[in-house]
C-alpha cells in the first residue's frame, strides 16, 4: 500500500513523473486513432468489411487473451509489464512508416500490426487500471484517476486536430510515427517511477486456472458489479458497432477531410474534459450511486443523433456531430470515473489485476465480434442502417445500471462486499 501523504497529488512527484508519462502516450494514442482509420480508406480505399477487419484485429486480444492476461499480471511487477508494453508498441507502430516508405505497405500489414499493438495494449491497461492503488495513498485514489482522465481528455482534444494537421503535412503514415514517438516518452517516465507494489510469494500463488476463476468469480458475484459490467459490455458492443464504421460514414457519406474530421474530434473531446473536471461536484450533488445510471442514460440518448446526421448539410452535419459528441464524452466520462473507482475500492490489492482483466474480458471482448459484424453488416445493408442498430443497442445499454439499486443509494463507498 502507498504511505499516507499530506501535500496532494499535484506536489507528488513520483505521481507526476507516471502522470506525465502517460500524458504523453495518450496525446500519441489519439493521433493513430484518426491517422490509422484515414490511411486505411483514403489511401488503402478500405471497404466496409475491411475496415471491420481492421478495428477487430486491434481489439482481438481482449478476447483472445484478456483473462489469462489478468492472473499474469498479477503475479508480475505491473509497472515493468507496462514498460515492456510500450516498447512492444513503439516498435510495432514504428514498422508503418518504414513499409510506407519503402512501397510494401498492404492493408494486412496493418492487421497484424494492429493485433500486435492491441495484446500489448491489453497488458498495458489492465496494469495501468491496477497499479493506481500502488503509487498513491487509498483516499487519493478517485483524485489519481480523475487526473489520469483529465490527461486523456485534453489529449482528445488537441490531438485529433494536430493528426489532421499532420495528416496533410506529412501523410498519414508518417504522422503514426509521432505515437510510436510519445510510447517511448511513456516507457522513459515509467522506468523512473517507483511504486509500492508488494507481490505475493511464489508458495502462495493457486494454478493459473484457479486464479482466472478466482478473479471471474468476484467480479461476477457482486450484483452492482455484474450490472455494470452489462452496462459497459453492452454499451460497448453497440458503440463499437456504430465507431467502426465512422469513418467511412465521415469520410465518404458525408465527405469530410482528414483535417475536419479531426476538428469534429477534438470539439467531441471537450465535452470529456467537462465531464472528467465535473464528477466530484455531480458525486458531491447527486451521490456516487445514482450518477451511474444518469451518466449511463445520458451517454445512450446521445447517440440517436450520429445517423440523423445524413439528412442535413455539411456544416449543420459537422455541428450535430459535435453536439453529440460533446455530449456522449461529457456522460461517458462521468460514469467510467465513477465506476472504476467503485471497483478499485471493493477489490483486494491482489485481485486488482484479475478483476480489471475480467471486467476488460466481458466488456472489450465482446468488441472484435461486433467489428466483424458492424463491417460484414455495413456490406449487406449500408453504412446508415447499420448506424442505426448501433443506436438501439446503446439505448438498451443503460438498462441493468438504470433498472438496479443505484437510485436507492448515494455512496458508493458505504457498500459491503464479501471476499
Amino acid at each position: 500500500m502507498a504511505p499516507a501523504s499530506t501535500t496532494g497529488l499535484w506536489l507528488d512527484r513520483n505521481f507526476l513523473r507516471f502522470w506525465s508519462g502517460q500524458a504523453a502516450s495518450q496525446y500519441g494514442a489519439q493521433i493513430t486513432k484518426l491517422a490509422l482509420p484515414v490511411l486505411a480508406v483514403l489511401m488503402l480505399q478500405a471497404n466496409e468489411i475491411q475496415v471491420g477487419y481492421l478495428n477487430a484485429s486491434g481489439l482481438a486480444a481482449f478476447l483472445l487473451v484478456g483473462l489469462p492476461a489478468g492472473a499474469w499480471i498479477d503475479r508480475m511487477r505491473k509497472r515493468r509489464v507496462m514498460i515492456i508494453a510500450d516498447g512492444v508498441r513503439a516498435i510495432a507502430l514504428g514498422m508503418i512508416p518504414v513499409l510506407h516508405v519503402t512501397g510494401l505497405l498492404e492493408l494486412w500489414h496493418l492487421y497484424l500490426i494492429a493485433l500486435i499493438q492491441g495484446t500489448a495494449t491489453v497488458f498495458f491497461d489492465v496494469s495501468y487500471q491496477s497499479i493506481v492503488p500502488a503509487l498513491v495513498p487509498g483516499e487519493q485514489i478517485a483524485e489519481a484517476n480523475g487526473k489520469l482522465e483529465s490527461t486523456q481528455q485534453i489529449a482528445g482534444l488537441s490531438g485529433p486536430a494536430v493528426a489532421g494537421w499532420l495528416i496533410g503535412l506529412i501523410t498519414a503514415p508518417l504522422a503514426i510515427l509521432v505515437t510510436a514517438t510519445t510510447y517511448l516518452i511513456s516507457l522513459a517516465a515509467l522506468l523512473t517511477t517507483r511504486d509500492h507494489e508488494v507481490l505475493r510469494p511464489r508458495h502462495h500463488r493457486p494454478p493459473l486456472h484457479r486464479e482466472i476463476s478466482e478473479g471471474l468469480r468476484w467480479t461476477l458475484g457482486e450484483p452492482m458489479l455484474r450490472r455494470i459490467v452489462a452496462t459497459s459490455g453492452i454499451a460497448n458492443l453497440s458503440t463499437t458497432l456504430i465507431f467502426t464504421l465512422m469513418p467511412i460514414f465521415v469520410l465518404r457519406t458525408l465527405g469530410f477531410s482528414p483535417a475536419r474530421m479531426g476538428l469534429l474530434l477534438t470539439v467531441m473531446a471537450v465535452g470529456g474534459l467537462l465531464g472528467a473536471a465535473s464528477t466530484p461536484k455531480l458525486a458531491k450533488r447527486f451521490g456516487e450511486a445514482r450518477l451511474i445510471p444518469l451518466a449511463a442514460c445520458g451517454s445512450a440518448l446521445a447517440t440517436v443523433l450520429i445517423p440523423l446526421a445524413v439528412l442535413l448539410p455539411s456544416d449543420m452535419a459537422f455541428w450535430l456531430l459535435a453536439a453529440q459528441g460533446m455530449i456522449a464524452n461529457f456522460n461517458a466520462l462521468v460514469y467510467n470515473i465513477t465506476q472504476v473507482t467503485f471497483r478499485q475500492r471493493i477489490t483486494p490489492a491482489d485481485l486488482l489485476g484479475r478483476m480489471n482483466a475480467s471486467v476488460r474480458f466481458f466488456v472489450w471482448g465482446i468488441m472484435p465480434v461486433a467489428a466483424l459484424l458492424a463491417g460484414w453488416v455495413g456490406s449487406a445493408i449500408g453504412t446508415v442502417p447499420t448506424l442505426w442498430i448501433g443506436v438501439i443497442g446503446c439505448l438498451a445499454s443503460a438498462l441493468p445500471v438504470a433498472l438496479g439499486p443505484f437510485w436507492r443509494l448515494r455512496d458508493l463507498s458505504t457498500v459491503v462486499v464479501h471476499r
